[in-house]
């Protein structure tokens, strides 16, 4: 459940605090963007800054309990309105978060946001199946896109939201949140400076234990099962850590221990990416336990995050030892830079190109696990 606007209020970070937590998100984006963004939020903090209004299209768990809050948090955007199936939902939400009535539309609207000035970002969070239609008909209003992970069901679809909103002219962003998480950009500043030597020997897993039917285990709605919802975060983290995509990949699926539940998609899927240079990485995800950790290691010692996927809590060992890393509002650094990216011109971290490959990463280790375990090339775009 999610708390009313001024119980979050009192838990918002200092203006100072923001502006350091947003100086160590900009980290991973090179120095220029890193520029840009700290100028944004210099004025953003002096009032001088328009915020863009962002609209969260689908109202379920993450939005309620993780964006909404989140919008409440940054210094760039603020919450315009919603996109929801429900009238009644819509109108609750317009009291709890002091946007206008009219800034509610259902999905058969859509088309209405397009004359409307308070909205510059829709936010798609609605089941992956309906991640494309969605992201596509969002940007045929003009408006610029933030579509949750993952991407969408299939490369394919991948390909069609990346043509809309090249066609509309619009940005795109995937919510890849811990792109700006300090604990993550730790483990991009040591592959890139080698403190450990080659991060060659990488593994990881996401898991949770998932007990009740819903649509992230009806595979037509969810594309397949923990890969797509936890997994990919481990896809994620590998890339990151060998600073490339992998050529290659082999997996298998593991036996199902609850078939009546699990009768569409995987309980559990195991895979091994290969990367250029002799890097792999041993990645699994499971519906059927619980774990979450990332572990990089090189030649000369090793970086571990665990917990490391959540939305806090996330802790960094290395084998000189533990870094005391504070938290941060990963949702609203996210959102916060996609709205600096718009304002200045520059491209988003995590753009729609990123969200491909991960999809089509994951398109070969469904693809090995049916074969057998036999070896998959990833296909490039």
């Amino acid at each position: 459940m999610t708390k009313d606007p001024a119980a979050c209020h009192e838990n918002l970070h200092s203006r100072r605090t923001f502006i350091r937590n947003m100086t160590l998100g900009a980290a991973v984006l090179g120095s220029g963007a890193a520029e840009a963004l700290a100028a944004e939020l210099a004025e953003a903090t002096k009032g001088g800054e328009r915020k863009l209004g962002v609209a969260l299209m689908g109202l379920g768990l993450y939005s309620r309990g993780q964006l909404a809050p989140g919008l409440l948090d940054t210094k760039l955007c603020r919450f315009a309105g919603v996109v929801t199936g429900s009238r009644e939902k819509g109108v609750a939400w317009s009291r709890k978060y002091g946007f206008p009535e009219r800034n509610i539309w259902n999905y058969d609207q859509m088309h209405q946001i397009a004359g409307n000035p308070d909205v510059d970002i829709i936010y798609v969070v609605t089941p992956n199946a309906l991640h494309a239609e969605h992201t596509i008909k969002s940007a045929e209003t003009g408006k610029h896109v933030i579509c949750e992970k993952p991407m969408a069901n299939s490369v394919a679809a991948c390909d069609a939201m990346m043509a809309a909103c090249g066609k509309a002219n619009v940005k795109l962003s995937i919510g890849y949140r811990l792109a700006f998480d300090p604990h993550h950009i730790e483990l991009d500043r040591v592959a890139r400076e080698k403190d450990f030597g080659l991060l060659s020997r990488l593994s990881g897993e996401h898991s949770w234990t998932f007990t009740t039917r819903a649509w992230r285990i009806e595979k037509a709605l969810s594309g397949g099962g923990p890969l797509m919802d936890v997994g990919i975060y481990v896809i994620q983290a590998a890339c990151r850590a060998a600073m490339a995509q992998p050529v290659a990949i082999t997996a298998r699926e593991l036996p199902k221990t609850r078939p009546e539940l699990f009768n569409e998609v995987e309980e559990a899927i195991e895979w091994t990416m290969e990367f250029p240079g002799g890097v792999r990485c041993k990645g699994s995800s499971s519906y059927s336990r619980n774990n979450n950790f990332f572990l990089a290691e090189g030649d000369k010692g090793w970086i571990r995050i665990e917990p490391a996927f959540g939305y806090g809590g996330l802790d960094v060992t290395t084998s000189r030892g533990h870094l005391d890393i504070a938290a941060v509002p990963q949702q609203s650094l996210q959102m916060d830079d996609f709205a600096s990216c718009i304002l200045t011109g520059r491209e988003t971290p995590v753009p729609g190109s990123m969200g491909r490959d991960h999809m089509a990463i994951i398109e070969a280790i469904y693809r090995s696990a049916a074969e057998g375990g036999r070896r998959v090339e990833v296909q490039r775009a």
